[in-house]
């Protein structure tokens, strides 16, 4: 996705909005919101490069007023010392002639309780009277917005929120590894400790971390505590462990094969949702393609059913959704993605051999059950 067409799609004018391909639009409006994707290379350091796109457009058609506000997920310091940079001329000060903030997004997609209006929205600015037009901007449309003193701030306050996730889902994860080893329901354990009324929050298990944010954000925070000599072992130890849940998952599965005298080589098996959450249609980073192209260098056969994603493309190639029929056929049916809509009685009642990774037949007893 080019620059030009990431800014536009973000372009914000007060009391109107409006969505083109030419960045030159720029120069009529008061606002800027750059939402563009800020990936990891391989290496796991921050790619830039959008950011830096979006930037250059946006100066060309740059005027003294405008409100400049990052959303991309980055790491705390890229509004002052990338954005700042790029934007800054001699006759244009920043917090009199223009204006820069930096506002987290917050999404949580497919939650029908939380949107973009009823989210509190933080936003710092690279001075006070930039936090204060950030503030009044937002104030417009959204229900709480909630200034903090810097860029800095607010760019830490989306990487602590999405870090305290994945290191407590790692924290999970590592207790289903323990449980499984000692033949301890670990769903069990977590809804009992969730009783408890003060001094525990739930976190659950799962197949692996999906999406854009919760498996890369704190990766953000890694890279740049390593360059203030710090290392960030809590990220690294989760990013580990949750990162090997795909692998265990197959464990799984190849464990309940065997005990039905079967291989993982040659056998069908079908898997229940590749979103990498419940009732979206997002795949990005899902944990269910992990899966799937381990199953299939194992030699299996691999299908899938998830009525939002219709069809994948994977390594081996392009693979369409079938039918949830499928897990009939199957040698082995596997839960990644716990669609609301899946008929989970009907589906016990059907299949062979069912591995649950979700937790998504709770209150279901069968021999045929094998749970994460």
């Amino acid at each position: 996705m080019g620059a030009g067409i990431s800014v536009s799609r973000c372009i914000s004018k007060l009391h109107s909005t409006l969505s083109t391909a030419d960045c030159s639009a720029v120069r009529d409006l008061d606002t800027v919101n750059i939402c563009v994707p800020t990936p990891l290379r391989k290496t796991k350091d921050p790619d830039m490069s959008y950011i830096n796109s979006a930037c250059a457009e946006i100066a060309k058609y740059f005027h003294p007023g405008m409100l400049i506000i990052l959303e991309s997920t980055t790491y705390p310091g890229t509004t002052d010392e990338v954005v700042l940079p790029l934007l800054a001329k001699e006759d244009m000060r920043v917090g009199q002639d223009f204006f820069l903030c930096f506002s987290p997004e917050r999404v949580d997609p497919g939650n029908p309780k939380f949107n973009t209006s009823n989210i509190p929205k933080v936003v710092g600015g690279t001075t006070a009277a930039c936090t204060e037009l950030g503030r009044l901007f937002y104030q417009q449309a959204l229900g709480t917005v909630v200034p903090v003193s810097s860029t800095q701030v607010a760019e830490m306050v989306k990487l602590l929120e999405n870090t305290f996730r994945m290191i407590n889902i790692g924290l999970a994860n590592e207790m289903a590894l323990m449980c499984d080893r000692m033949g301890i329901d670990v769903w069990e354990v977590i809804d009992a400790a969730a009783t408890k009324p003060f001094g525990f929050m739930p976190f659950y298990p799962g197949p692996g971390l999906g999406g854009h944010c919760i498996p890369i954000d704190p990766f953000y925070l890694s890279w740049k505590t390593k360059q203030a000599g710090i290392e960030a072992r809590f990220i690294e130890l989760a990013g580990h462990i949750n990162g090997q849940m795909p692998h265990f998952v197959l464990d799984k599965i190849q464990a309940a094969l065997n005990d039905h005298s079967k291989p993982v080589k040659g056998s069908h098996i079908h898997v229940m949702g590749v979103a990498y959450k419940k009732d979206i249609e997002d795949v990005r980073e899902s944990p269910a393609l992990d899966i799937m192209q381990l199953l299939m260098r194992r030699g299996a056969r691999v299908t899938y059913s998830d009525p939002f994603v219709h069809s994948l493309r994977l390594e081996e190639g392009e693979l369409k959704a079938g039918p949830d029929t499928l897990a009939a056929e199957a040698d082995c049916t596997v839960i990644v993605t716990e669609h609301s809509s899946f008929d989970y009685p009907k589906l016990v009642e059907q299949t062979k051999l069912i591995v649950d990774t979700r937790n998504a037949l709770k209150g279901i007893s069968s021999p045929k059950i094998v749970r994460l």
